[in-house]
C-alpha cells in the first residue's frame, strides 16, 4: 500500500484544507433591521427623589446576533442626544444645553460592543459608551427572542451620569438628580 502522508502535506493541498475545517468559525451573526414602529430607546432617571422616563426619538443601530455565535455579535448604536424627551418642558429644555447633553459640541451619544459573555442564563453585552467627549465600558444585560423571520430585542444597564460630565457643576448633587440613569430599549428586528 502506498504511503499518502507525503501527498497530504504538500502546500497546495494544505491551504484549501485548512481553510475548509476555517469556515465553520468564521459564520457570522445574522443582521438584524431595526423596525421603528414598536422599537423605543429609552431611560429612566430621578429628580428630587421622583423617578422620570424618557426617550430619543431619533437613533440608528446596526445589529448582529445570534446566541450561538456572540463571538461574531456586534451592537453599533448612534443616538442624537437633541432628541430626548421626558414630558416636562423645563428638563426637556434644559438636556440638550451645556451643563447636561451640550449637544451645540457633543450632538450625538455612541455604544459599540467590544463583546459579549455569558453570566448564568443572561448574556451581557461588553461595549464602550462614548457621550459629551467622553468613552467609558459600560455592561447592558441582553434578552433576545427570535421571532420569524425577526426577532425582539431588549437591553437594561445602567451608566453612572457623572462619569460622563452629564449634570456637573451645580447640578453634580445625586441627591438632587440621580447619579445612575438606568438605561432600556426594546428593539422590533427584522432580518436583512
Amino acid at each position: 500500500m502506498k504511503n499518502l502522508a507525503p501527498a497530504l502535506f504538500k502546500p497546495r493541498l494544505i491551504a484549501p484544507l485548512l481553510l475548509a475545517l476555517a469556515l465553520p468559525g468564521l459564520a457570522s451573526a445574522a443582521e438584524y433591521t431595526v423596525q421603528p414602529a414598536g422599537s423605543k430607546l429609552g431611560f429612566t432617571s430621578s429628580f428630587q427623589g421622583q423617578a422620570f422616563d424618557g426617550s430619543f426619538s431619533k437613533w440608528t443601530a446596526a445589529i448582529s446576533y445570534d446566541a450561538a455565535k456572540l463571538a461574531s455579535s456586534k451592537f453599533d448604536v448612534e443616538v442624537d442626544l437633541s432628541s430626548a424627551k421626558t414630558g416636562d418642558n423645563d428638563r426637556d429644555s434644559a438636556l440638550p444645553g451645556a451643563d447636561f447633553f451640550n449637544v451645540a459640541k457633543f450632538p450625538k451619544a455612541h455604544f459599540v460592543t467590544t463583546g459579549f459573555r455569558q453570566n448564568g442564563a443572561q448574556v451581557v453585552a461588553d461595549g464602550n459608551l462614548t457621550l459629551r467627549g467622553v468613552t467609558k465600558p459600560i455592561s447592558l444585560n441582553v434578552s433576545f427572542k427570535p421571532q420569524g423571520t425577526g426577532a425582539t430585542l431588549d437591553v437594561t444597564g445602567s451608566v453612572k451620569r457623572l462619569d460622563f460630565g452629564v449634570g456637573g457643576g451645580e447640578y453634580a448633587d445625586t441627591s438632587v438628580i440621580g447619579a445612575e440613569v438606568k438605561v432600556n430599549a426594546h428593539l422590533v428586528l427584522s432580518a436583512k
